[in-house]
């Protein structure tokens, strides 16, 4: 079994400057993804290589210079590095270009770099899920804290409504739903050559650890993450492996 992992992040953001490249309880951010990778991989007899995808002169030195493994770099090329480019079309160009080197991987499976609270036993579970099920790419979710069919309203011509019509009375009767929390990604090598829309193939699901969902798009974003993140570190010992191996 040959695996593929990819990381990817932009220079700048449209929220928290440079956050890719920042910090995270005084250990860069982007490391959590590695570190994790790195703890699955003693684990396991599965060759893999890494690959960071990136335009960030600041984290092609973060991945140079760490202590962990060896990270190969693609540097992202301008069609790539606009706000509407789809991350899947940079996961494939990883695969495209390391297959040229390295020859065909079973699985690819992508680690986003703002989202450090995952543990290596997600990570094990999601690998295995996919090559035990006929799934086309697995995801990871958390349970909703709201539902579009229950407590979700939009902006209508006539105020505001809910966002899915329903006659539900009680968020219990309406059907189960999941956050997307963008975590981590395992792709069959079949689906992602077909260069088609997540949804356009089966999708499984891991549901991980609430962490209360909070998208890095502000700088309090970040430092209510931290609080959540200290907290998970002094209870967990799952969470605090990954921050410790930095």
């Amino acid at each position: 079994m040959k695996l593929l992992f990819t990381i990817c992040g932009r220079a700048g953001s449209k929220g928290i400057q440079n956050k890719n490249a920042k910090n995270f309880l005084d250990k860069p951010l982007a490391l959590y993804s590695l570190s994790v990778i790195d703890l699955y991989l003693k684990k396991t007899n599965y060759s893999a290589d890494i690959v960071i995808n990136t335009d960030s002169d600041e984290l092609i030195n973060i991945f140079n210079e760490n202590c962990l493994r060896p990270v190969e770099i693609i540097e992202r090329t301008p069609d790539l590095a606009g706000d509407k480019v789809a991350k899947i079309d940079v996961i494939y160009d990883c695969l495209e270009k390391m297959e040229k080197i390295h020859g065909i991987y079973d699985l690819i499976i992508d680690l986003d770099i703002t989202s450090p609270l995952r543990t290596v036993n997600d990570l094990d579970m999601m690998i295995e899920n996919k090559l035990n099920t006929d799934y086309d790419l697995i995801f990871s979710v958390t349970d909703s804290r709201r539902n579009p069919y229950f407590n979700m309203v939009m902006k209508t011509d006539n105020g505001y409504d809910r966002v899915i019509k329903s006659n539900f009375n009680t968020r219990q009767e309406a059907p189960v739903i999941y956050d997307m929390n963008a975590s981590i990604y395992v792709y069959s090598r079949e689906f992602l050559q077909k260069r088609t829309g997540l949804f356009d193939g089966k999708c499984g699901i891991h549901k991980m650890f609430d962490t209360g969902i909070l998208d890095l798009d502000h700088e309090n974003d970040m430092l209510l993450m931290e609080v959540i993140a200290k907290y998970l570190f002094d209870n967990n010992e799952e969470f605090y492996e990954v921050y410790s191996n930095i």
